[in-house]
């Protein structure tokens, strides 16, 4: 997720914020209305220097990042704990964990912290009297895919080893030292897991594979299939996915340049089509298609989510952001665009 030296967005758990990481700098983004909140560069680079990702703790005043490239303070290997409210600049960082390999990515929630590597995702207590409760073993993750519900015990990522397609999910409210049950495998998809997202009480599991054509929703608690969303007819590379808060909804980008909206709740809304499935039986499948959707630049990462009144937001690599209004008839109208990547510059 690379453009003008933007090395990661990521939206904070209760989509109304996000952060991002670039070679020089780490800022963060009120959503509503687009304000810059933390800048931690120029003066500040030699606090931060070069950070790879960032996670924030809802709005709190914690900020785990992950150190990257040869301006890097942080160590690649290590998770850091940011406390923007101490006062001096040393006493910032108030927690350290160190991994023998490289950090790829972290998540937070209000009484957990999860560090992810290739092959490995680790859970601790957190924030008070920090201790690792468990370590699971995963297929090689080199984008660090791994989600956690903000207000639920769910925690899914990638499978086991040699099954590809497959997701982990485990209950993090039930994780304790020697005593953690074993995580429930999701056999999601036949290619490699691309993308993968929760909802907030973890209730629904959204995964995408390396095709990009299919998004399927999973009962996390039944462990069943409840929808298969259909992005598109062609391949592509699906940059995210995400719920909206209230689980009626679902959207996901792409490097086709389209953000698609697709109902949960209300599945009559989709677009439907019949499709004809190869092979001797010959049987005809329906497929749901998005209700609403509307274009972002091609080939151009982007974070997207739900705002209020039936909003969607996309955050792009290339420092655009974009807000559209849709309706359950499937109007999609643009009621924000602005370059985010500019906000706040002339402050500093």
């Amino acid at each position: 997720m690379t453009r003008k030296g933007v090395v990661s967005l990521r939206l904070n758990q209760d989509q109304g914020c996000f952060s991002c990481a670039t070679e020089s700098w780490f800022r963060v983004y009120n959503v509503e209305p687009l304000a810059q909140k933390l800048n931690l560069s120029y003066g500040d680079t030699e606090m931060v220097g070069s950070v790879a990702s960032g996670e924030m703790l809802f709005r709190s005043n914690l900020i785990a990042m992950i150190g990257s490239g040869n301006g890097r303070r942080f160590d690649e290997k290590a998770v850091v704990i940011w406390d923007e409210t101490r006062k001096e600049a040393d006493q910032k960082v108030v927690l350290d964990i160190t991994f023998p390999q490289p950090v790829i990515a972290v998540r937070l929630k209000k009484d957990r912290l999860i560090a992810v590597l290739r092959n490995q995702v680790h859970v601790f207590t957190f924030p008070n009297n920090v201790q690792k409760l468990q370590t699971f073993e995963t297929r090689d993750n080199p984008k660090g895919l791994c989600e956690a519900s903000p207000f639920g015990g769910t925690l899914a990522f990638l499978g086991p080893g040699k099954a590809a397609g497959s997701v982990q999910i485990v209950n993090l409210d039930k994780i304790q030292p020697g005593q953690t049950p074993a995580p429930v495998t999701i056999h999601a998809h036949k290619g490699e897991v691309a993308c993968l997202a929760v909802n907030q009480n973890g209730t629904l599991l959204a995964t995408a594979s390396v095709k990009g054509t299919l998004i399927r929703v999973y009962d996390t608690t039944k462990k069943t299939m409840q929808l298969e969303l259909r992005r598109g007819a062609d391949p592509a590379k699906l940059y995210c996915i995400s719920f909206s808060l209230d689980s009626a909804y679902l959207c996901a980008s792409s490097d086709k340049g389209t953000v698609h909206i697709f109902a949960v709740k209300e599945t009559q809304l989709n677009k439907r089509s019949t499709f004809k499935r190869m092979g001797f039986l010959g049987q005809y499948v329906e497929s749901q298609w998005g209700l609403a959707n509307f274009t972002v630049p091609a080939e151009c990462a982007c974070v997207c989510a739900f705002g209020p009144n039936q909003s969607v937001i996309a955050v792009c690599v290339d420092g655009t952001f974009h807000k559209y209004v849709f309706t359950k008839d499937g109007n999609c109208n643009r009621e924000a665009y602005n370059v985010w990547l500019e906000i706040g510059d002339d402050m500093d």
